[in-house]
């Protein structure tokens, strides 16, 4: 189990994980977590680029079914929607996981259709950027600003400049819309370093140092602090990739990447999305060597598992034991005010979904809820007729205790006595 993490913190320090070299996963916990991710692509959903991107950088086998699934589902996925409903991160997302496959994003063939993928990246980067320039926030978030600057400098496409100047001054800015700031500003960090490699504007070159300096040593200082924790365990991969691309920036600080190490190793990730964004930091990679790798060689580095293509349907063994978890919806952001509370039995080992369906069951005029599929897992999107909004910045927010919750309601399991909030909220 990944959660023994005593154990593999003493195994790092003998191989020789220092705060002033590359941190390197054992290879057997690489493979396990590997297999983990690859065991999760499920044949009924939408093949998730993530997925495909990290087992490329982490030494997946590109032969296997899984990898060939993955690739063919995304060059389809890409030539079917890209151009229609796609946000430019999800495109951005796109082009990362093909270049991480040795495929050009300029030239997608698929469906009898050929796509310039580079082309939508741009003229979705453009619409980000004109709403940010007019309004000062752009069109969905900074966090796909982020990887859209990101995919057009690894693409070597050109256009990356301009938002990574509007990046950097938001980073800088006390009023920043940043609303997360360690996923965005991580994802912020890795395309900020890329495009410093490519600016010869000495302003722009202070500019983006001035703004890597304040991410990585904001994360520093967290990890000091927290005794290892940036963010959330959720996060933790994004920032650990970030910490290890912008080492030049600062420096002469030294980065302690065996304590922050120690804290993924004591976590046993499930979530998909999760394992896709920290197993590049556990290999010493991050996002800004997608475009660098050598398809060949990483074959030939594949830890040789074989998987089955069957769905991963999600199942759990017969509970022993009921257990009581208080439910609780509230909107006083939006429209008329409403707060409804109430209790509900589910089996020991329930998740959250399940805790909000048996809700619904007993009273869907009040408890009722539609969903999404995401590359993160399952997306609460309405409660009680009130949908969230990305033109409103609002989305219904699940805590315990006060605290936000680090799991999805497909994946969190609340204990018996917990009380779960949903409480509609603005980002």
């Amino acid at each position: 189990m990944l959660g023994v993490a005593l154990g593999i913190g003493v195994l790092l320090a003998l191989v020789g994980c220092t705060a002033t070299e590359t941190c390197v996963a054992p290879q057997d916990m690489v493979s396990q977590l590997l297999q983990r991710l690859e065991g999760s692509v499920n044949l009924e959903e939408a093949a998730n680029p993530s997925i495909l991107m990290a087992m490329n950088l982490a030494g997946g086998d590109s032969d296997g079914p899984v990898h060939k699934w993955l690739l063919q589902e995304i060059k389809e996925e890409a030539v079917r929607r890209a151009q229609k409903d796609m946000t430019s991160g999800q495109v951005a997302l796109h082009v990362l996981a093909l270049l991480s496959s040795c495929q050009d994003p300029q030239s997608v063939h698929a469906l009898e259709q050929t796509l310039d993928l580079i082309r939508v990246l741009q003229q979705k980067t453009d619409e980000e950027m004109a709403k940010l320039e007019a309004e000062g926030i752009p069109k969905t978030t900074l966090y796909n600003v982020g990887l859209d600057t990101l995919a057009l400098c690894l693409a070597e496409a050109g256009g990356a400049q301009g938002p990574s100047v509007a990046l950097a001054k938001q980073v800088l800015s006390p009023e920043s819309h940043i609303s997360d700031p360690t996923d965005t500003q991580a994802m912020v960090a890795l395309a900020l370093a890329c495009v410093y490699n490519y600016v010869e504007l000495q302003d722009v070159q202070d500019l983006l140092r001035e703004a890597l300096w304040t991410v990585s040593n904001s994360f520093l200082d967290e990890q000091e602090k927290r005794n290892g924790m940036i963010g959330n365990i959720n996060s933790m991969g994004l920032a650990l990739q970030a910490l290890e691309a912008t080492r030049k920036f600062y420096a002469p600080r030294k980065w302690d990447c065996a304590q922050a190490f120690s804290v993924v190793y004591a976590h046993d990730y499930q979530q998909p999305m999760a394992i896709a964004q920290v197993l590049p930091a556990l290999v010493g990679r991050s996002y800004l060597d997608v475009a660098g790798l050598d398809c060949a060689v990483t074959k030939n580095m594949s830890p040789g598992q074989q998987l089955s293509l069957s769905p991963m349907l999600g199942t759990y063994g017969i509970p022993r034991d009921l257990i009581q978890v208080h439910y609780s919806i509230t909107n006083m952001l939006q429209g008329k005010h409403f707060h409804y509370s109430t209790s509900v039995t589910v089996p020991s080992g329930s998740t959250l979904l399940q805790v909000m369906e048996v809700a619904a069951e007993e009273n869907p005029q009040t408890f009722s809820f539609q969903m999404e599929q995401t590359s993160w897992g399952l997306y609460v999107t309405s409660i009680h007729g009130l949908a969230s909004s990305m033109e409103d910045r609002t989305y219904w927010q699940f805590l315990s205790a006060g605290d936000a919750l680090d799991e999805g309601v497909g994946t969190y399991k609340p204990h018996n006595g917990e009380h779960i909030e949903a409480i509609f909220s603005i980002y």
